[in-house]
C-alpha cells in the first residue's frame, strides 16, 4: 500500500487523480462503482428461517421428534400433536431472543458520525460519511469526527485525539509537511489523520486515501476474524448435561423396553411405554425456559445501561474472574482535569487556590489568556489540556472569553512540537507582557526570574532543584506538568528570540482523572474474587497512577510495559500474567495474548474498551463489553455487551445480575430434574411392580410445558440477593449438575415419586386404571407445582421471604386452574385420557401433594444455614 505521508501534498493529489477544487461530478460515479461505500465489511448476517432451523439442532430436541414420529406411526395422533407443539414454540422463542438481539445492535449504529465537509466541483458541500471516496477533499474543525482516513493539505494548529486509535489520551499536533522514514508507526504519521479520531483544536484540509476496510480501522477489524468466539459456561454445560441425561434416558427407556417384552407384553404397548419414560425424563421447555429467563435479564440490564448483543452473555457476566479493562474513557473520564498547582513556593490542590493573592490570581488569568479553548453552552472546542485550564478558571467565577474581550491577544507564537512552548501578547494592568506556558525542561533554560508572592526575586540553583523536585514529585503521580511564566516587553509583535529571561510564576499539574465512581466498582469486583487488570496503550507512569487511585495496583512490581511483553513466550507470559495488574503501552496483539493467557488458566475473561484497538480483544474474550458513547462501531460489533453509559461500575452491576440470573437457572433446572425425576421413578417402579402404566405421554407433556414451565419461569425471577456478590466466580469447569446437585435433585424426586405413587395405589383400589391414572397424573401436577418454593433458594422460605417472589404464586395458581380445567371440561377428556375425580379424590390428591413441600422445607429450616 502507498505511503503517503512520504509524498508531498502535490504528490498526493496527483497520484489520487484529485485537485485542490475536489472530485469532479462525473468523477464520482466511476469511483464510487470502483470503491463502493465508507463502512466497514459486515458479517453476512443469518436469515430468520435459518436461525430458526438450528433451534432444531439441540440433542434433546432431536430425541423429541423421534418420540413424536413414534407416536405417530402408533395412531397416538393427539401426543404427536402436543410434542410438536413444544418444540415448535422453543424454536419461536429462540428466533425472537435472536433477531431481538440483533435489532439492539442495529440502534447502536445511531452513534456514529453522519456527516462529512467536502469540496466537490469547487463547491463545499456536507454529505452523508459513508459517501466520502478517495480523493475528496475534505475540511476539518475543532469538534468534528473523522471519518476516513487522509493526508493533510494545509493546517491550521490542527490537533488530533487518536486514543480510540493508538490509546494515547494527549491530542497530537500535525503538520502538512512530508515524513521522511521507513517503518513510521500510525501515531508518528503526523501529516496523517485517521478514521474514528476526533478533531480537538484548530482546522485543516485533508485529501482522503482509504475508505471503509482499507482505512487503519478497517485493517484493525480484519484481526476480529482470527479471534474465535467462545461458548460460554452455560452453553457448555447445558450441552453436556443434555447429551448425557439424552443417553441416560434412551438406555433407561432401552431397559424399560427390553423388560416389558420380555414379560410378553405387546411391542406397541412397550414403545408406548418406553416413549412415556423418555417424555417424562426430558425437560422438553429446558431450553425455552432458560432463553426466557435471559431475555427478561436482558431487559433489566437495559434499563440500567447495558445493552446485551449475546444473549447468554447476561450469564457469562455472573461467571467472569478477570476483567481487563482499557484506561482511556473507560476507568477514567477521558477529560483532562487540573489537580494541582505550584505557585508561591506551595502545591496547592485545584480547589484551593486564593483568588485574593494577587500571585494565585495572575496564574489561573495567564492560564486563560494564553489559552485558545473555549467552552460554549457546556460545549468544550478545544486541546484537553487547554480546556482543563479553562474548566479551572470556571471554578473561581473566571469567564475566559470574557477576559479575553477585556484583555485582547495582540499577538501570538504558536505551539510547536519541537518548541514545546506557546507565547502570547496582552495588556495587562497597563503594561505589555508577554505570556509563555509549554514544557519546564525547556522553559527552565529561558528562566532568570522567579515571582513568589508580591516579590520577583532572581532565579537561583536552589529554586531550580526545587521547582525540579516539585515537578518530578508530581509527575510521578501520573501528572502532566505545564510551566507558566511571562515578562514584560517594550513592542507588539515578538518572535523566537523574545522567549528568554523570563519571570517563572507557576506550575499546573493536570490528568485524566478516574471516574468518581470507577474506585468503588473496581473494590466492588475484587470483593467478589474477580482480579481487575488495566491494559493501555498510555504511559507506565501515568497507568501506574491511575491504577493505585482507584485500587488496580498495590506495588509499581505489578506494573509491565508492553515492550516487555514482546520479550515472553506464550508459556512465560502464562506464568507471570496472575501477578500483573497493570500493563502499559500496549498494542492490540499485545492485549489478545493476555486475554489468551488468562484463559489458559482456565478463568472467564471480560474485556472493556471503546477503541479499535480493543477490538480484537473484545472478540477474543470470553465477554467483550464496549462503550456505547465514545466506543467505535468496530468495537461495538465486537462486543457481547455496550455501556450506553460508559460506566465502568454498571459492569459491577451486570456482574451481579448475571450472577443472580446463572443462581435462578440453576434453581430452574433443578426444580424441572427433580419434578421429572420423580416422574422417572414413579414409571420405573410401575414397571418393576408389573403395573399398568402411570402416565400417558400426553400427561407429562402437559405437566413439562404449561404447568411446570410457569413455576421454572418464575424460579428464573427470583429477586436479586446482594449476598451473591461475596462469593467467589464459578470455575469454567464447574458443571451444573455436581455431586451435592445431584443428591439433592435425587431426594426431592423420590419424595415426589412416593406422593405420586401413593395417589396411583389409592386409585387402582377403584378397579378403575384411568382413575388411577388420573390421580397420578393431579398429584405428579400439584406436587411439582407446590415444589417450586422449595427450588427458590438454598434457605427455606421463611428466610427469603414466604411472598417476596410473587410471580411464583401467580404460575402455582395458574397452573392448578389449568389442571382443574383439564381434569373437569369433558371435550378435552379425550385429549388427556383422564376421567372426573370424586371430592375425597381430589383430597388424596392435595394432600399427598403437600408432602414434598413440608418436608424439604423441615429440612431447610432445621439444617440450612444462611451463606
Amino acid at each position: 500500500m502507498q505511503e503517503f505521508f512520504k509524498l508531498t501534498s502535490k504528490q498526493v493529489l496527483e497520484s489520487l487523480g484529485t485537485t485542490e477544487n475536489g472530485l469532479r461530478k462525473d468523477d464520482i460515479h466511476k469511483r464510487r462503482e470502483e470503491q463502493g461505500f465508507n463502512e466497514l465489511a459486515e458479517q453476512k448476517r443469518k436469515s430468520t428461517f435459518q436461525v430458526f432451523i438450528e433451534q432444531f439442532k439441540d440433542f434433546l430436541v432431536l430425541i423429541l421428534i423421534a418420540a413424536a414420529i413414534i407416536t405417530a406411526f402408533l395412531g397416538k395422533l393427539e401426543s404427536t400433536i402436543v410434542i410438536m407443539v413444544v418444540i415448535i414454540i422453543n424454536a419461536i422463542l429462540g428466533t425472537a431472543q435472536h433477531k431481538k438481539a440483533e435489532q439492539s445492535l442495529n440502534s447502536l449504529k445511531a452513534l456514529s458520525s453522519p456527516t462529512a465537509k467536502v469540496l466537490r466541483n469547487g463547491q463545499k458541500v456536507e454529505i452523508p460519511s459513508r459517501e466520502l471516496l478517495v480523493g475528496d477533499i475534505l475540511y476539518l474543525d475543532a469538534g468534528d469526527y473523522i471519518s476516513a482516513d487522509g493526508r493533510i493539505l494545509e493546517t491550521f494548529s490542527l490537533q488530533v485525539d487518536e486514543s480510540s486509535l493508538t490509546g494515547e489520551s494527549i491530542s497530537v499536533l500535525k503538520t502538512s509537511d512530508k515524513i521522511d522514514g521507513d517503518h513510521i508507526a500510525i501515531g508518528d504519521r503526523k501529516n496523517m489523520v485517521f478514521s474514528g479520531s476526533f478533531v480537538t483544536y484548530g482546522r485543516a484540509v485533508v485529501v482522503i486515501t482509504a475508505i471503509g476496510m482499507n482505512t487503519e480501522i478497517g485493517k484493525i477489524a480484519n484481526l476480529l476474524e482470527s479471534a474465535k468466539e467462545k461458548k460460554t459456561p452455560l452453553q457448555a454445560n447445558l450441552d453436556a448435561f443434555g447429551k448425557k441425561l439424552a443417553i441416560f434416558v434412551l438406555a433407561i427407556s432401552a431397559l424399560v423396553f427390553s423388560i416389558n417384552l420380555f414379560r410378553g407384553h405387546p411391542i406397541a404397548e412397550s414403545f408406548m411405554f418406553a416413549v412415556s419414560l423418555a417424555v417424562a425424563a426430558i425437560p422438553e421447555a429446558l431450553s425455552s425456559i432458560v432463553t426466557i429467563v435471559l431475555a427478561l435479564g436482558t431487559q433489566k440490564m437495559a434499563k440500567q445501561n447495558a445493552i446485551v448483543r449475546k444473549l447468554h452473555a447476561v450469564e457469562s457476566l455472573g461467571s467472569i474472574s478477570v476483567i481487563c479493562s482499557d484506561k482511556t474513557g473507560t476507568l477514567t473520564q477521558n477529560k483532562m482535569t487540573v489537580k494541582k498547582l505550584y505557585v508561591n513556593d506551595n502545591i496547592i490542590d485545584d480547589n484551593h487556590l486564593d483568588i485574593n493573592n494577587k500571585t494565585e490570581k495572575k496564574l489561573i488569568q495567564m492560564a486563560l489568556l494564553c489559552n485558545d479553548a473555549i467552552t460554549v453552552k457546556d460545549k468544550e472546542i478545544g486541546d484537553p489540556t487547554e480546556i482543563a485550564l479553562v474548566n479551572l478558571g470556571e471554578i473561581y467565577g473566571l469567564d475566559e472569553e470574557r477576559m479575553r474581550e477585556d484583555i485582547p491577544r495582540i499577538s501570538e507564537i504558536p505551539f510547536d512540537s519541537d518548541r514545546k512552548l506557546m507565547s502570547t501578547v496582552h495588556k495587562l494592568d497597563g503594561k505589555t507582557v508577554m505570556i509563555t506556558k509549554g514544557a519546564l525542561d525547556v522553559m527552565l533554560g529561558r528562566i532568570s526570574h522567579i515571582q513568589k508572592e508580591n516579590e520577583i526575586t532572581a532565579f537561583t540553583k536552589a529554586d531550580k532543584q526545587t521547582i525540579e523536585k516539585i515537578n518530578y514529585e508530581l509527575s510521578t503521580n501520573g501528572l502532566r506538568i505545564l510551566a507558566f511564566s511571562y515578562k514584560e516587553i517594550q513592542k507588539n509583535d515578538i518572535d523566537l528570540k523574545d522567549e528568554d529571561n523570563l519571570i517563572f510564576i507557576g506550575l499546573i499539574a493536570m490528568m485524566d482523572p478516574p471516574r468518581v465512581e470507577s474506585a468503588q466498582a473496581v473494590e466492588s469486583c475484587i470483593q467478589a474474587g474477580i482480579k481487575p487488570v488495566m491494559i493501555t496503550g498510555d504511559h507506565k507512569v501515568t497507568a501506574a497512577a491511575i491504577a493505585k487511585e482507584i485500587g488496580i495496583l498495590q506495588n509499581e512490581n505489578e506494573a509491565m510495559e508492553g515492550y516487555l511483553l514482546d520479550s515472553l513466550s506464550d508459556e512465560q507470559l502464562k506464568e507471570k500474567v496472575e501477578q500483573i495488574s497493570v500493563y502499559a503501552r500496549v498494542s492490540p496483539e499485545h492485549k489478545i495474548r493476555i486475554v489468551r493467557a488468562w484463559q489458559e488458566l482456565g478463568n472467564v475473561v471480560a474485556m472493556t474498551g471503546d477503541g479499535v484497538n480493543d477490538a480484537p480483544a473484545l472478540k477474543q474474550a470470553d465477554i467483550g463489553i464496549a462503550m456505547g458513547i465514545t466506543g467505535t462501531e468496530v468495537a461495538k460489533d465486537a462486543a457481547s455487551m455496550v455501556l450506553t453509559d460508559d460506566n465502568f461500575s454498571t459492569i459491577v452491576k451486570a456482574i451481579s445480575n448475571g450472577r443472580s440470573i446463572y443462581e435462578n437457572i440453576k434453581n430452574s433446572i433443578k426444580f424441572l430434574l427433580a419434578g421429572n425425576t420423580g416422574g422417572i421413578l414413579a414409571v420405573l417402579y410401575a414397571t418393576l411392580a408389573s403395573l399398568p402404566v402411570p402416565f400417558a405421554p400426553v400427561h407429562l407433556l402437559f405437566i413439562n410445558l404449561l404447568t411446570d414451565s410457569l413455576p421454572a419461569i418464575a424460579i428464573g425471577l427470583e429477586p436479586h440477593n446482594e449476598r451473591i456478590m461475596k462469593d467467589k466466580p464459578r470455575k469454567r469447569n464447574t458443571p451444573i449438575l455436581n455431586k451435592q446437585f445431584g443428591i439433592e435433585v435425587l431426594i426431592e424426586g423420590i419424595i415426589i415419586a412416593i406422593s405420586t405413587m401413593a395417589a396411583f395405589h389409592i386409585g387402582l383400589e377403584t378397579g378403575n386404571k384411568v382413575i388411577a391414572s388420573t390421580m397420578a397424573f393431579a398429584t405428579l401436577s400439584i406436587s411439582r407445582l407446590f415444589h417450586g418454593f422449595n427450588s427458590r433458594s438454598k434457605e427455606s422460605i421463611f428466610k427469603v421471604g414466604v411472598f417476596t417472589n410473587k410471580p411464583l404464586w401467580f404460575s402455582i395458581i395458574i397452573g392448578n386452574l389449568l389442571l382443574l380445567f383439564v381434569l373437569n371440561f369433558n371435550p378435552l377428556s379425550k385429549v388427556f385420557e383422564v376421567e372426573a375425580l370424586t371430592g375425597m379424590q381430589y383430597l388424596a390428591i392435595y394432600g399427598l401433594s403437600l408432602v414434598p413441600l413440608v418436608l424439604v422445607q423441615l429440612y431447610k429450616l432445621i439444617f440450612v444455614r444462611d451463606r
